[in-house]
């Protein structure tokens, strides 16, 4: 099976994180998604968290990748700091500190994993074909949040 890899360079500046999301619309698109579709919305997200997470915490350029290996859609950020990802309990008040609970959430599986002298963060929706007259299926949570292991919300 061939699959499809797109991917974009982005600036340690929070507001490349717009750009990444525009650039990720049209490459959705692209590939069939409509901006209009709950997948893209969905995908849209994830990578504005995950984009968000690298440049906000890092302080460094990273690297967006959109993959396309048929039915499913995979995003990795990879990013030049070699500091794992780490859960934050926000509370109520604060207005960070939710992103990786969003993607665990929306994702059916996530993980990270070494890649250079830094780290690749990535996460995987399924293309789900819609059913009629149905709702849309909505993930589960998983809450498990250790490092270098393949995280599923058994979706």
């Amino acid at each position: 099976m061939q699959v499809l890899q797109v991917q974009m360079e982005v600036g340690a500046d929070p507001a490349e994180v717009g750009r990444a999301r525009r650039w990720a619309r049209s490459r959705l698109a692209g590939c069939g998604i409509g901006a209009d579709e709950p997948l893209a919305e969905t995908l849209i997200l994830l990578i504005s968290e995950l984009v968000t997470n690298a440049v906000v915490h890092t302080g460094c350029p990273a690297v967006l990748r959109l993959f396309f290996p048929g039915g499913t859609v995979r995003v990795e950020v990879v990013d030049f700091s070699a500091r794992p990802p780490r859960r934050r309990c926000a509370g109520g008040d604060e207005t960070g500190g939710r992103g990786l609970e969003l993607v665990d959430g929306l994702a059916d599986r996530w993980g990270w994993r070494r890649e250079g002298p830094g780290k690749s963060i990535w996460c995987e929706v399924d293309r789900r074909p819609a059913a009629p007259d149905s709702a849309p299926a909505l993930p589960l949570w998983c809450g498990a949040f250790e490092p270098h292991r393949v995280l599923t919300n058994g979706a």
